[in-house]
């Protein structure tokens, strides 16, 4: 064996050493990623029943809300309504009112007037 044939083995025995401890890393790296890879599966796992659940409470929403605005519709129809009955009970019963407190005013006024243009009153004995 020549100097040359020596130095070629040395240098393969460095470069298998070199690849032998360059291996390592990647094995490690490898292992980190199978780690992943079940890590992304246990979490796409979940995920599905989760998606299925918020599909089921945003439909279940869906259906109250649809009833509470036929609610909102029935109490704007109710206002609607009593609005329309107050304003026909003022006009029906408050013109007549506010004419007997005029006439009832005037009554008095004529009253107490005459009253004091006489000047008598109650006198007692």
């Amino acid at each position: 064996m020549s100097g040359g044939d020596i130095a070629g083995l040395i240098a393969a025995g460095v470069f298998a050493v070199l690849v032998a401890l360059l291996a390592v890393p990647v094995l490690k790296l490898g292992k980190v990623f199978d780690e992943l890879r079940t890590t992304i599966r246990s979490i796409s796992d979940g995920t599905t029943p989760l998606i299925d659940e918020v599909t089921t409470t945003v439909n279940t929403t869906n259906e109250q809300l649809k009833k509470v605005d036929g609610i909102s519709s029935n109490v704007s129809d109710a206002t609607a309504n009593v609005s329309a009955l107050s304003s026909l009970v003022a006009a029906t019963i408050g013109s007549p009112l506010i004419k007997v407190a005029a006439f009832s005013y005037g009554v008095r006024t004529a009253f107490s007037a005459r009253s004091k243009s006489t000047g008598r009153g109650r006198r007692s004995r």
